[in-house]
């Protein structure tokens, strides 16, 4: 009988037991670089398990299971982990989904999870991944900068290198791009990657420049540039040998950053600064040069204001000439030969103005300063242009236009005018009035309601369907807000900062509308996949995210108005272009 009582009471106490499955990680913030370990527990033995899908990570290793079972004490305990390794895909706040389990008839899920993905960080060796033993002395990736406590507007230069030894590169992917704020930046082309040998580090090592850019530090203080962060295929070799002698090489992968570099920019010296100075910095030639000095009535000339050398040249303004009131001049057009090389920019830019003489004489255009400031002596230096005299042959001459602007010349009214006023057609209207009971209007006001009714019945139940339709209404509201912004960014395209935010707000709610996303969903891999998965053309999709990255650093990089136009004019076309592709 106390046998019996016994299973009796183990059996209520296994009815009674509560079904626990839930997922653990080893940490709920890390770095893009880092690793994330996730383990799904339950304390019974459940069937079917269902991984989450784990959007925004890749899985490294896993899933791994262990089952273990204990009696102590009269009292069993059973538990099942199933383990995975993640690596982060993206920055920002992503979202481990619900994993699920059967157990005796019953569906049990667990709770999401939100992990936080920072910038990548440096890493501590973990002594029990013999992976990270192998790659970690023998793969870097380094962010050389020529400077870094350059001048405003001084050019420097960022070099990134893949230092690499005893282990193979089968390829790599760009996980974060760096990014230049508050500095003008360009990219040098790399037409081929080639491996060379040098010194890193006191050992001969190999090595890839991946990435050359030129930078222009267009405030003072201290600068962040965020860090190139690169997933590196690795070969690592291994103790074995196949049969051919040959080693044996294990693939794998490898995350690694550059890491964030601070640059310590110096303001150029208010002291001595000259009057007029448009923050030209570097080594010039200044030269104002007219077409001609010599003109007949009715004929133009062009003055040529030019600067030459190297520095900055797309980021200062040519000092505008002052002309007499009798020489009409017209808007410059802006020209600029510049090349861009590791040493920054060398070239030339010039304003060309059209001068159309209104009046017979000499006139004189003014001397014009230029001023910029001088890396190799550290100070101010000015160049001055000659005078330029113009010489207008014929024409009328001021005196001539004082009489014709006389107050008898401007109150003298000629014969056709003095007739504008009378009125040569007349309308009339006829006095006898129609009664209104009776009248086409009375019957029509009479009948209206009821005509109405139906219509109102009809647009009540429009309404109704239209507002039960929430996708559409997203739709619809994404919609009006990307033409709003559109709208908005032409009206501040004089305004370099508001047109570009106004700009990137319209292409965000442009997709936003065309493929179902939210802002969360807005990662430069998820855009491209589904654009490219609507039958979008790869080109159109690679310039609209091209596009997006302009707008970013474009608020802080001076730009011209026609650039900003050239902006404003190929985002309406990758619009256009897009919307007849996406099905």
């Amino acid at each position: 009988m106390k046998r019996y009582l016994i299973l009796l009471l183990l059996s209520f106490q296994g009815l009674m037991a509560q079904v626990q499955f839930e997922a653990r990680v080893s940490k709920t913030t890390l770095g893009l670089n880092e690793r994330l370990r996730i383990d799904f527990m339950m304390n019974v033995d459940g069937d079917n398990f269902v991984q989450p899908s784990f959007d925004g990570f890749r899985i490294v290793a896993g899933p791994s299971q262990q089952v273990s079972q204990s009696w102590v004490n009269g009292r069993s305990s059973f538990e099942k982990i199933y383990s995975y390794y993640l690596l982060p895909n993206q920055k920002g706040t992503l979202v481990i989904r619900q994993a699920a389990i059967e157990y005796n008839g019953q569906v049990y899920k667990t709770s999401p999870i939100k992990i936080n993905v920072t910038a990548a960080v440096a890493q501590e060796r973990d002594p029990n991944d013999p992976q990270q033993i192998s790659v970690d002395d023998n793969l870097y990736l380094v962010a050389d900068i020529s400077k870094t406590n350059p001048y405003i507007n001084e050019p420097i230069t960022v070099i990134y290198k893949l230092y690499f030894n005893n282990i193979g590169i089968s390829g790599f992917k760009e996980l974060e791009k760096p990014k230049y704020n508050d500095f003008w930046n360009q990219n040098i082309d790399i037409k081929q990657l080639v491996a060379e040998e040098g010194m890193f580090k006191g050992q001969q090592y190999r090595f890839v420049v991946l990435r050359k850019t030129v930078l222009y530090p267009q405030k003072s203080g201290k600068l962040v540039i965020e860090p190139l962060s690169l997933d590196i295929g690795v070969q690592i070799p291994t103790n074995r040998r196949n049969m051919f002698g040959q080693v044996v090489l294990t693939e794998g992968n490898k995350r690694v950053s550059a890491g964030a570099k601070t640059i310590n920019v110096k303001p150029l010296p208010e002291v001595s600064k000259p009057e007029g100075f448009s923050g030209a910095v570097g080594k010039f030639d200044f030269k104002v040069t007219p077409s001609k000095t010599t003109l007949k009535n009715g004929e133009s000339l062009e003055l040529v204001v030019s600067a030459a050398g190297s520095g900055n040249m797309k980021l200062f303004t040519l000092p505008k000439p002052v002309v007499p009131n009798a020489l009409e001049m017209y808007d410059p057009v802006h020209d600029e030969k510049v090349n861009t090389t590791l040493s920054g920019m060398s070239g030339k830019v010039s304003d060309t103005y059209t001068i159309i003489p209104q009046y017979k004489g000499n006139y004189a255009i003014k001397p014009m300063q230029f001023s910029y400031f001088d890396l190799n002596t550290g100070s101010y230096k000015t160049i001055s242009s000659p005078e330029i005299m113009v010489n207008v042959l014929d024409g009328p001459t001021p005196s001539d236009a004082n009489v014709a602007s006389s107050p008898t010349a401007k109150n003298k009214i000629s014969a056709t005018e003095q007739f504008k006023y009378i009125k040569l057609k007349s309308n009339f209207t006829s006095v006898v009035k129609n009664d209104f009971y009776g009248s086409t209007l009375y019957y029509s006001l009479l009948f209206l309601p009821f005509l109405i009714l139906p219509i109102i019945v009809l647009a009540k139940k429009k309404k109704e369907a239209i507002d039960g339709d929430i996708t559409g209404n997203r739709i619809k509201m994404n919609n009006k807000l990307a033409k709003k912004y559109l709208s908005e960014a032409k009206k501040q395209i004089n305004n370099k900062e508001p047109f570009y935010i106004a700009l990137e707000k319209a292409m965000h709610n442009f997709l936003k509308a065309k493929l179902h996303i939210e802002t969360s969903e807005m990662s430069k891999d998820n855009i491209k996949d589904l654009l490219l998965s609507r039958k979008a053309n790869p080109e159109s999709v690679q310039n609209f995210i091209n596009l997006t990255e302009n707008c970013e650093f474009a608020r802080y990089a001076p730009a011209s108005s026609a650039s900003i136009q050239q902006d404003f004019d190929k985002a309406v076309l990758i619009i256009s272009e897009l919307e007849k592709q996406i099905v």
